[in-house]
């Protein structure tokens, strides 16, 4: 047991938050004992209205084959996600068992008496919980609803049996995580939904016991155990989705209307609270915004075919996330690489995990339409098209009718060409609050940062999440103030660390000027952040970034304001796919864009010292995540150096025109 952590933890808590977890850690306590827990009562059997007919009927050819090729893989026993192969999923998996670490934990223990950040004892959980989520098992579904071939529904009913036999209530590591209670529920609704058609279907879920009790105990525990203050983030906004998809889909308990009408209104509440006006999710990590949004959605759709609808307000804002996440992609529609991600979704339907805005998009043009500005994505994949089959379209009014290059209450700036495809130039300036709650769980120390991509391309990126549970070297590194395109002072993050998913201090920055963001020449931002007033002589870092239209070039120009010199590191992290060549303070940029050669050149402050880091461990430093799991050796530049309030340290990227 580590106190350090508890301890910190508990500072961030408000004295209601520990009462409530006072009361939860009672009924860990007591549910041990089978008296404690609560009984369905009667049930009566009930399911989720079926797809109509017709509804996969305009899935993208190329989708459909990408599902039924996944399919199969997971019937021989192969899957893969967050980096990690899953190779005995057939004849049944261990659900307990880590792939990537070999470390299976025992699944009958009591589930609270496992701690899931002790890698030792439950390797690492994002894995084990990954599996259980049940997206293989939706995948298997979705196959058979496409194709008609038993084989898929006979492979989805193994899943789901094994699981239930291997993980009775409360027992094992799958247990000790809410969130992951309600993605499983939004995942049972939809296997039963896709498998209507299947002989044995009813046999499976609402005329099983072992399915009854099941579902019974994960709302009873989502009743019970509810995340709370500094917790109840996008996990809160999962139990409850879940909590009413099934409450929904399966009305077959006396509780089931109670729970369906409490988990709706905490959905309308935490639409609005942990969504700006402008629509960008509070948590300030660009995956997210998109989870929880899929999260919403599968309540929300849940809800229209129960007939028991969410309010138009809840609608409006999930709009409003739609055309934030419409406004922030780039031209090939990939999001910003803001805060952490973690690969989550709602429910996994299609065989490849394409962009996520991919098929965001399609789906919420069906469900809202779409505005003029939005930028186009005509493959319709198995989701989208399954998710908003016979839903009737929505009119929402008070739309942009113009695409936002700045979202001012999350401070959210994008500097970027009128051109699209290869010679888009697409910059995001961070300038806004530094996270969500009294944690900010899922932010970096990247105040003032930017990314930086042409035609789609990572030129200056940000280098991603890569873990949470294991290897905290790693998770301290990629979550740190040098891990991104911003400057570091006095070798401190811009935030003090407090564990893995907390801070106790705060770098929140604000944006002070912009010019030229819709039209003109020239696009500027200046922001600045006091996350180094707490230094023994505050400092206080401005920074200015100007994109220069015509020019093709960026500039990018720090100043502090300070009492006396400071040390400083600045920081510029390389895409993995672009070469780098450095000379003293002059660096070449090359790489390949649809068979054609891109080249762009950097000029770096000469007041400070420039190397080249690429893969080195001791320090962490040269490193990018494509995904949860998997990083991979990229180049960064490091500026090592002094400055004053007298320095400004100018960097400029310049594209240069096709040979």
């Amino acid at each position: 047991m580590d106190l350090r952590w508890y301890v910190r933890r508990l500072r961030a808590m408000s004295p209601r938050e520990v009462v409530h977890r006072l009361r939860d850690e009672f009924w860990h306590q007591a549910l041990r004992f089978p008296f404690a827990r609560t009984r369905p009562g009667s049930v009566t059997p009930a399911a989720p209205r079926p797809l109509p007919s017709g509804a996969a009927d305009d899935i993208d050819a190329d989708c459909a084959a990408e599902l039924i090729a996944t399919a199969d893989g997971i019937l021989s026993g192969r899957w893969s996600a967050l980096g990690t192969e899953w190779t005995r999923l057939a004849p049944e998996p261990d659900w307990s068992f880590d792939p990537a670490t070999g470390v299976a934990s025992d699944p009958a223990t009591y589930a609270f008496d496992l701690n899931p950040r002790d890698a030792g004892a439950v390797g690492n959980v994002k894995n084990v919980w990954e599996l259980s989520r049940h997206h293989h098992i939706t995948i298997l579904a979705a196959a058979y609803f496409v194709s008609g071939e038993d084989r898929y529904a006979q492979g989805a009913a193994a899943q789901l049996r094994s699981w239930w036999r291997s993980n009775p209530p409360l027992r094992g590591i799958n247990w000790t995580s809410g969130i992951e209670l309600g993605i499983r529920l939004i995942a049972w609704v939809w296997v039963r939904r896709l498998l209507a058609s299947w002989p044995g279907v009813s046999g499976l879920f609402e005329s099983s016991a072992e399915f009854t009790d099941q579902l019974f105990a994960h709302q009873s525990y989502l009743d019970r155990f509810q995340s709370h203050g500094s917790s109840a983030n996008n996990h809160l906004v999962a139990e409850q989705a879940g909590q009413f998809a099934a409450a929904c889909g399966f009305p077959m308990f006396p509780k089931s209307a109670a729970w369906r009408v409490r988990s709706a209104a905490l959905l309308e509440r935490e639409a609005v609270h942990q969504t700006f006006p402008s629509g960008l999710n509070r948590e300030m990590a660009s995956d997210y915004h998109g989870f929880v949004l899929e999260l919403f959605l599968a309540a929300a759709i849940e809800g229209e075919r129960a007939g028991h609808p969410l309010s138009d307000a809840l609608w409006d804002r999930l709009t409003a996330m739609a055309d934030a996440g419409a406004a922030f992609v780039d031209g090939s529609l990939r999001a910003p690489r803001q805060g952490d991600g973690d690969e989550g979704i709602a429910l996994a339907l299609d065989g490849e995990r394409r962009s996520r805005w991919r098929s965001l998009l399609p789906t919420m043009t069906r469900l809202v339409g779409r505005c003029d500005w939005w930028p186009g994505e005509d493959r319709i994949d198995v989701r989208s098209a399954l998710w908003t089959a016979a839903l009737p379209a929505r009119s929402v009014a008070g739309r942009p009718s113009l695409r936002p290059n700045m979202l001012p209450d999350a401070g959210l700036v994008l500097l970027r060409t009128h051109d699209t495809g290869a010679d888009e130039i697409w910059c995001r300036c961070d300038g806004g609050p530094f996270g969500f709650l009294s944690i900010a769980g899922h932010a970096h120390a990247d105040a003032l940062s930017v990314e930086l991509r042409i035609g789609g391309v990572d030129v200056l990126t940000d280098p991603g999440t890569y873990c949470y549970h294991v290897e905290p070297e790693w998770r301290s590194y990629f979550r740190s103030t040098r891990a991104h395109n911003t400057l570091e002072i006095d070798g401190k993050d811009q935030a003090e660390p407090a564990g893995p998913f907390n801070w106790s201090s705060r770098a929140d920055a604000e944006t002070v000027a912009v010019a030229g963001l819709d039209t003109g020449p020239v696009a500027m931002w200046t922001g600045r952040h006091g996350g180094y007033q707490r230094l023994d002589d505050p400092v206080l870092h401005e920074r200015t970034v100007s994109l220069h239209r015509a020019e093709r070039r960026l500039t990018i120009t720090d100043r502090i304001e300070a009492t006396r010199p400071h040390d400083v590191v600045l920081a510029f992290h390389v895409g993995p796919t672009v070469s780098a060549e450095i000379d003293g303070a002059a660096v070449r940029l090359e790489w390949d864009r649809n068979g054609t050669t891109r080249r762009a050149s950097m000029r770096l402050p000469h007041v400070l010292e420039w190397r080249m880091a690429r893969g080195e461990t001791e320090p962490p430093r040269g490193w990018y995540s494509p995904h949860m799991g998997c990083r991979i050796p990229a180049v960064t530049l490091f500026g090592v150096g002094t400055m004053d309030g007298d320095t400004a340290l100018e960097s400029v990227v310049e594209l240069h025109q096709e040979d």
